[in-house]
């Protein structure tokens, strides 16, 4: 965290000059074996960003103070409430320190107690920089649009002068040894049992680890994995279950996670999984199991080489690479072992693995180090942006089907995938005035069996093709996808076809995607943040009103209980028709390819009837706001959400209003965050959302805070409401970076054929030009302070918020209603 809080060199947020030039992907993550910084930045950037990264790893430790360490203490702590107040949030330290013994690295969670980190000082700091975030530890890649000539210079130019830092001892690998099992008990605000069965496994380097991958996926990756069919499918006593080979550097966790259906005997599943871990150390997998793993999995990794930095891509596989085996290519290691794994060597590993551990220690010569070069002047602060970045958003073509179903195709060959959409106007937006999750439930059952195959046998089909299937609602819009690897493109439309058009609605798949639904309500029931978007819509638009849904889209329990085969089928027939429909494909593909195999698809596709028409009132701001306490006693943090209705997306004024939003509420260092997380401390992160809608989108405030601060921040987010909208609004600066970050950082926002699919589908659906990002430069650029003034005052209307929030309300209430935000309402937890 002090990392983003400045350097000797430029004493400052960090990503305020990221924003400037269009950044993308920009943040840092650590675990339990390395700590990693990254940001993707246009070309011109580069020499900017080397110089930012250079300047924290050379010229830190002068720029870190004691109130920094102070102010980012807090917001450490805050993430650690955050996380821990969650359901099931304190698992993972559990089983951290009942797998290894107290001196191994791993025995606690990164994060640290609360002790430790209220203990850390600023010596503390400068000893662990000075130790561990010199050169000689460290990694740096460059991926995208440079080339090793023209690097290597520039890392010289700005890393060289660096130096290296201190040897370091490092242990190889560490697997301790356990010969008997254990167990622990951990009660927590959950509304169903989970199991979490968890071994200590070989390192990620060891091959031995690809066969332990192949083992976890058969037995609980999906729905035809042995676990799922046999706990959840069949038995019907869990209502989920995963498994796992989490691959670390000194040893690796495999783990089995359940989720007990709500009733059922915790010791009933439990004997059901030890026998279904018994059968398959005892006869192993299948060859076609097997197959079926590497096909999914080459797959995933095609398509996560697209992109080329953030949390995934191109930059993080190579450093991972770099990391743990001493090669950037080590993913094509572990294709290589992919591929010759077969049933024997997987059984063998499991039976291995599953039990006893060990623990090895390989000893090397340090390398010696030196500095490279006198290092770069930096006296004049950040090198400028050399050059203006520009998008080239690809051509969007159209044709026309048969039955009059229009197709709209963006060609991108960076990697041989054809992702299709099929958009319909239905949306949660569709259950107004009827069977509230009627349109997830109808959703969530088109690929629970359709055309020749039942349930199990569709997701087998779509994993042997190497296809991904999705379906799901926003507001408006109701969207059925699918990402099919372009040699196997046919086949694949033809599964999203039966989906569509021929899905089977079994009575006993009903049954259990409802019992999957109910159980989804009831997890929401005990998430703070889910609680409040259940419970906001309807206060903020009115009963009745087509947007008054849960924003989670799973609706009422009780309407969910009675909905009956006749109604999916009615919803399907009535909204999910090719009158309301429209395809966007995106990928490997041309029109001439792709226009017949979507011909032959959905060409003679027609629906009978009359199509149905939704009614989007406009909605009259009230009067006053209001305030619902959801009273959850012992909560470490009160999650506030707040909200009134907006102008809708497509308003004449939307980029202005995205602006000001960005300024107020909406990036890291917007007004609410700077003040309440990093000022303060009270919170991990504050925000607001303009989410999108054909009609008044719902302008949203969260803010998690600690319970002892909820009502002074609530003070302060009053008062910088009325800085925003009066005396203090935004200025110049403010908006210019605004600006800088959304023109520079197109083309990192189309980086990936999902990001284009996903422009290609907002823009039909708030009928914009195809080209539509193409048209943000100018739109943001001619945009003025006066402009972001005007829309602030005419969107913003903080006296006639409709609040929820989760908390204990004998510790929060009457403090809240000291601050005149209206009438106060307590409702418990358990009346949800």
């Amino acid at each position: 965290h002090l990392m983003f809080n400045g350097t000797e060199n430029y004493d400052d947020e960090w990503f305020k000059p990221l924003q400037e030039v269009g950044a993308t992907g920009l943040n840092g993550t650590t675990n339990t074996d390395r700590t990693n910084y990254f940001q993707t930045v246009p070309t011109p950037a580069l020499d900017r960003v080397l110089w930012m990264e250079s300047d924290r790893m050379g010229h830190f430790l002068g720029a870190v103070t004691q109130e920094k360490l102070d102010e980012q203490r807090d917001v450490v702590k805050n993430e650690k409430r955050q996380g821990e107040d969650q359901p099931y949030g304190l698992v993972f330290e559990r089983i951290f320190d009942g797998l290894f013994p107290a001196e191994h690295p791993y025995a606690h969670t990164t994060i640290g107690s609360m002790k430790d980190i209220d203990a850390a000082s600023l010596d503390d700091v400068k000893a662990w920089f000075r130790r561990y975030y010199g050169p000689s530890n460290a990694i740096l890649v460059l991926a995208g649009d440079v080339n090793a000539a023209t690097a290597r210079p520039m890392v010289e130019r700005y890393f060289g002068d660096i130096p290296p830092g201190p040897p370091l001892q490092k242990w190889d690998a560490w697997t301790p040894a356990r010969s008997k099992a254990t167990r622990e008990t951990l009660y927590d605000r959950v509304p169903q049992a989970r199991i979490y069965r968890t071994w200590i496994s070989p390192p990620d380097i060891d091959p031995v680890s690809t066969d332990l991958f192949i083992a976890a996926s058969v037995l609980g990756d999906g729905k035809n994995s042995r676990l799922y069919k046999d706990l959840v499918y069949d038995k019907q006593i869990a209502t989920s279950v995963s498994v796992f080979n989490y691959e670390l550097l000194l040893s690796s966790l495999f783990g089995v996670v359940v989720d007990v259906k709500p009733g059922e005997d915790i010791a009933k599943v439990e004997a059901a999984l030890d026998a279904q871990i018994e059968k398959f150390l005892s006869s192993g997998p299948k060859r076609n199991e097997v197959a079926l793993v590497s096909t999914k999995t080459r797959a995933g990794i095609i398509r996560g080489l697209e992109q080329v930095g953030g949390f995934g891509g191109k930059a993080v596989s190579l450093a991972k690479g770099e990391l743990v085996a001493g090669d950037p290519a080590y993913f094509q290691r572990e294709l290589d072992e992919l591929d010759r794994a077969t049933p024997l060597t997987v059984v063998g590993a499991a039976r291995a693995w599953l039990g006893d551990n060990w623990h090895q220690v390989s000893v090397l010569p340090y390398p010696e180090y030196a500095t490279s070069s006198e290092g770069v002047d930096r006296s004049s602060g950040l090198p400028d942006v050399r050059g203006e970045t520009t998008l080239d958003f690809p051509d969007v073509e159209q044709a026309t089907l048969s039955n009059g179903l229009k197709v709209f195709l963006a060609r991108r060959a960076t990697v041989p995938v054809v992702d299709v959409a099929i958009q319909f106007d239905a949306g949660f937006a569709a259950d107004a005035g009827g069977k509230l999750g009627l349109a997830n439930f109808t959703t969530a059952m088109l690929d629970e069996g359709a055309g020749d195959y039942d349930a199990l046998g569709f997701a087998r089909a779509l994993e042997g093709l190497g296809a991904s299937f999705g379906a799901g609602s926003s507001l408006d819009t109701t969207t059925v996808s699918l990402s099919a690897l372009t040699e196997n493109l046919s086949a694949s439309v033809g599964l999203m076809a039966d989906a569509i058009l021929r899905p089977k609605f079994a009575a006993e798949e009903i049954e259990r995607q409802r019992k999957l639904i109910l159980t989804r309500i009831s997890q929401e029931k005990a998430s703070p943040g889910a609680i409040a978007q259940r419970l906001l819509p309807s206060l903020i638009y009115g009963d009745g009103h087509a947007y008054a849904v849960p924003f989670t889209g799973s609706g009422d329990p009780a309407v969910v209980e009675a909905i009956s085969r006749d109604d999916l089928i009615a919803f399907k027939e009535a909204w999910l028709r090719p009158s309301r429909a429209e395809i966007v494909v995106v990928g490997d593909t041309t029109m001439a390819d792709i226009q017949p195999v979507l011909e032959k698809a959905f060409g003679r596709w027609k629906a009978m009837g009359e199509a149905p028409a939704k009614q989007i009132n406009t909605v009259e701001l009230p009067d006053k706001g209001s305030v619902l306490i959801i009273d959850r006693p012992g909560s470490a943090q009160s999650f506030l959400l707040a909200g009134h209705v907006a102008p809708p997306t497509g308003d004449e004024r939307a980029i202005a209003i995205a602006a000001m939003n960005e300024v107020f509420g909406g990036s890291f260092v917007s007004r609410l965050n700077l003040n309440l997380r990093e000022d303060k401390g009270w919170s991990y992160g504050v925000r607001t959302v303009l989410a999108s809608a054909r009609g008044q989108r719902p302008f949203l405030l969260l803010a998690p805070v600690q319970t002892d601060k909820t009502a002074e921040a609530i003070a302060e987010i009053k008062a910088e409401y009325g800085a925003f909208t009066g005396d203090r609004p935004a200025s110049a600066a403010e908006l210019e970076r605004v600006i800088l970050d959304n023109v520079r950082s197109l083309p990192g926002q189309y980086e990936t054929a999902g990001d284009v699919l996903g422009s290609v589908l907002a823009s039909r659906r708030f009928q914009r030009p195809l080209n539509y990002p193409e048209t943000l430069p100018q739109k943001f650029r001619s945009l003025t302070p006066e402009d972001i003034k005007a829309v602030a005052r005419d969107v913003l209307h903080p006296d006639k918020l409709r609040w929820v929030i989760v908390g204990d309300a004998e510790k929060i209430r009457e403090a809240v209603e000291k601050q005149g935000l209206g009438q106060v309402t307590v409702q418990p937890m358990s009346s949800l």
